[in-house]
């Protein structure tokens, strides 16, 4: 039998996860936490472009977060290699220099519209495979957020995300912001706003990492912060029907798990120097419920902490995080809450390295 997290609140600040503890590493404090003592949040946002209408569904949120966070921002387009029809296995010098310019000339006019809504934005064009170089900008560039779309050049298709986003948003190791491009923008670069921004925790000092982001953002857009839990109903695997000591036992946790829930929420809720709005949800499956809530309150923004109480660094995002980047329907902000060195590489990733690839 599984217990919901709710039902491990009092004891949940002292266990590893919640305490940002590796597997192997002791005890190691958040990512979050140690930029919150610095008062620093996002200073330099990534915003990697491919000329594409669907790619630019990011720009009046990129303005958003700029402001809110006064952070600088750089426009990135990656020029993926062409060869020649003729010289296979050579470049095309002249068809490489007019891309060039023609992406640079396109960076700087985005950068021009910035410019006069108030944002400074640097350009940059390099060469090479779209993923493994916007990881490597972020790498090199002091990159604390990472802002893409779902969609570009190669269309919308059937999936969620394309192939580009999906690679990179999986080895960033940053604070990502994906935007859906198949939902309605607006070509004004400050007519963005987020009224309702759904926070969902668990308990775990993991999940609150988001709050100060989440706070200052509420404070700049006039947001209402809806913090939301997930009591998850209690099963008994059993090869007949539950007996009464059964059903009494899982009444009991469903009870307890509703009361030290409702005790977080309240005690969380006057912290925040917001405007909040509490939920309380029971269901078999946190993301199915949660999903219905951005429905029911037409929420503009969720917010996740890469991981939560049950955290581990085998895996950049735990099983909430890919749920929502994979069937999510609205803008989704993920804050790294461990540092780039603190995830363990996969071993596609460290054969790629030992034979030279990336």
């Amino acid at each position: 039998m599984r217990l919901p997290p709710a039902a491990c609140f009092r004891s949940c600040h002292q266990t590893p996860q919640c305490q940002g503890r590796g597997s192997a590493r002791g005890l190691v404090r958040t990512t979050w936490a140690r930029r919150e003592e610095g008062g620093a949040m996002f200073k330099h946002i990534l915003v990697p472009l491919d000329g594409s209408s669907l790619a630019e569904c990011v720009l009046p949120h990129v303005v958003a977060m700029a402001r809110a966070f006064d952070a600088s921002v750089t426009l990135l387009q990656v020029l993926e290699r062409e060869k020649a029809p003729a010289q296979q296995g050579f470049v095309d010098p002249l068809g490489w220099y007019m891309g060039n310019a023609e992406a640079q000339a396109y960076l700087d006019g985005l950068a021009a519209r910035f410019r006069e809504a108030g944002t400074k934005a640097e350009t940059v064009v390099i060469e090479g495979r779209a993923a493994e170089q916007i990881i490597e900008h972020v790498r090199q560039h002091a990159v604390d957020l990472l802002i893409l779309s779902s969609h570009g050049r190669s269309g919308l298709s059937g999936w969620n995300v394309s192939g580009v986003v999906q690679k990179t948003i999986m080895r960033a190791y940053v604070p990502v912001m994906m935007i859906r491009a198949y939902q309605p923008v607006t070509s004004e670069l400050d007519g963005v706003s987020y009224p309702r921004i759904l926070i969902p925790l668990d308990g775990s000092r993991r999940a609150e990492c988001v709050l100060p982001l989440a706070t200052t953002l509420a404070r700049g857009h006039g947001s209402q912060l809806l913090l939301a839990h997930v009591v998850r109903k209690v099963s008994i695997p059993s090869l007949g029907l539950p007996g009464q000591e059964d059903e009494a036992l899982v009444s009991h946790i469903m009870e307890r798990s509703r009361a030290e829930a409702t005790n977080y929420l309240d005690r969380l809720k006057p912290r925040l120097d917001a405007d909040v709005k509490t939920y309380l949800l029971e269901s078999g499956s946190a993301a199915a419920a949660l999903h219905e809530l951005i429905e029911q309150e037409n929420v503009a923004l969720v917010i996740l902490s890469a991981h939560g109480y049950s955290a581990t660094t085998k895996w950049p995002y735990g099983s909430l995080v890919i749920n929502f980047v994979g069937y999510g329907t609205t803008p989704l902000l993920i804050v790294q809450d461990l540092l780039p060195d603190e995830v363990q590489r996969s071993r596609a990733e460290i054969i790629a390295r030992e034979r030279g690839g990336h």
